[in-house]
């Protein structure tokens, strides 16, 4: 079958000390062919000799070698040349996946408002004013929202934006009915993904429905 997208790279230069990037580069090739294993597992993150699932892979440190991982783990490992597997992602994705970008011309606008102390009100009116089909809550903790934000939030929704749920926490997962009564507002939880994965997959989600039912499924599924 076809093979699904990687993304790879090399943190060193070959001037700087440790290895050169040769053997980095070397290393993501035995993956990338059919007797690697590699069809089946999505869009995946090779870096740093790890195979992450770029589903949840995201990059975590800026001055390190290590730059990219993921709170559920690697799939597997590149030592050597040769590829090691220890698990399969088992989220839907890629040619498994509902959605289809040759039928997608346009992506609606998701915003994102990142919670913090004091955070007012005016940026999440501001976005839902630029026209905004949904926004992305990256609250603290467990996606809280302030008391003062709830009312406006609710009335966005009144209104057709679909309001979701995230964290700013870069690990765990949101959960449905924990800190906000998500079933009666209406709203959505990104559940484990990450604030900028949430717009993504909210945007692409849009195109389909506007149904927040069907939006938490597919918040569930992917």
């Amino acid at each position: 079958g076809p093979l699904p997208g990687a993304v790879y790279d090399s943190d060193r230069k070959g001037e700087k000390p440790g290895p050169p990037p040769r053997r980095d580069l070397a290393g993501i090739w035995e993956p990338a062919t059919a007797g690697g294993g590699i069809q089946g597992k999505g869009a995946l993150v090779m870096m740093n000799d790890d195979i992450l699932s770029g589903r949840d892979a995201s990059k975590r440190i800026n001055i390190k070698t290590n730059a990219f991982g993921s709170q559920w783990g690697a799939l597997g490992s590149v030592v050597e040349g040769k590829t090691y597997w220890f698990r399969a992602p088992v989220k839907r994705h890629t040619m498994g996946s509902e959605f289809d970008i040759e039928k997608i011309d346009s992506l609606p606008t998701v915003s994102i408002i990142y919670g913090s102390g004091e955070m007012g009100t005016a940026l999440t009116e501001a976005a839902a004013k630029a026209g905004a089909k949904a926004i992305i809550h990256a609250g603290t903790g467990n996606g809280s929202v302030p008391d003062y934000g709830v009312a406006g939030l609710r009335k966005l929704r009144a209104d057709g934006v679909q309001i979701i749920r995230s964290a700013r926490v870069p690990d765990g997962f949101v959960l449905r009915n924990s800190e906000q009564p998500d079933d009666k507002y209406d709203w959505v939880v990104a559940h484990d993904l990450n604030p900028q994965k949430a717009k993504i997959l909210a945007a692409v989600a849009l195109t389909k429905t506007s149904d927040t039912r069907e939006l938490q499924r597919i918040f569930w599924t992917y």
